[in-house]
């Protein structure tokens, strides 16, 4: 029986990527939309390089969403460890290559300076946090390699969280896009791990595959 927490995140993870391919390849493929809003970059665009990173980045991205939601499925056991495994080292990669390709596009961010350091600062953070992850499984702690893996996991959505806090500071607060898209950098920085803490705390002390990214 799968419960609803994680039926919750498989269902956002493919929703997720399922909307970023479309808006991406479907409806607008050059992101001028996005690129609309760029103001006070630290470097001229380079328009063509520029896309083909982001092409890269997205991919890895949903690789990431896709492959996190399925190792969340329950305690691997037997030939499901091998998957398991596999699908985690998969993980890892997708989270490096996400990293690097925002480290490429970082100068580019809207907001300049401020917001690029914000989303090295979050890369940073990200890879300390995974690689966390596979130092606790590698000494054979099960239960802390979870809890980091839910910390990692969190990041995963960091675009979504930028797009919501972004879009609330504007429509209601009225906050300039510039202004509120350097806020929502910062606070998705602050509330990614704050939730996954949250969750963590949740699941302390409960069997494995009982806690709230199980299947079982």
């Amino acid at each position: 029986m799968i419960d609803k927490p994680y039926r919750l995140v498989v269902a956002l993870s493919a929703g997720l990527v399922a909307w970023t391919l479309l808006s991406r390849f479907a409806i607008d493929p050059g992101a001028v939309s996005f690129l609309a809003h760029k103001t006070g970059i630290a470097h001229p665009l380079r328009l063509p390089a520029w896309l083909r990173v982001l092409d890269i980045h997205i991919a890895f991205a949903c690789l990431a969403l896709l492959a996190g939601a399925l190792n969340f499925a329950g305690p691997p056991k037997g030939e499901r460890r091998r998957r398991h495994r596999a699908v985690g080292y998969a993980y890892m990669i997708s989270v490096l290559g996400v990293c690097i390709t925002s480290g490429y596009m970082a100068p580019y961010a809207t907001g300049g300076r401020p917001v690029s350091m914000a989303f090295n600062l979050l890369n940073l953070i990200w890879i300390a946090v995974t690689v966390t992850a596979l130092v606790q499984i590698r000494r054979r702690q099960v239960d802390r390699h979870r809890q980091w893996m839910t910390r990692s996991y969190a990041f995963c959505f960091t675009n979504v969280t930028i797009h919501l806090v972004e879009t609330v500071s504007t429509h209601l607060l009225g906050m300039r896009y510039e202004t509120a898209y350097a806020v929502s950098v910062y606070a998705a920085i602050l509330l990614l791990p704050a939730i996954a803490e949250l969750i963590v705390r949740r699941n302390a002390g409960k069997p494995q595959g009982t806690g709230t990214f199980t299947r079982h």
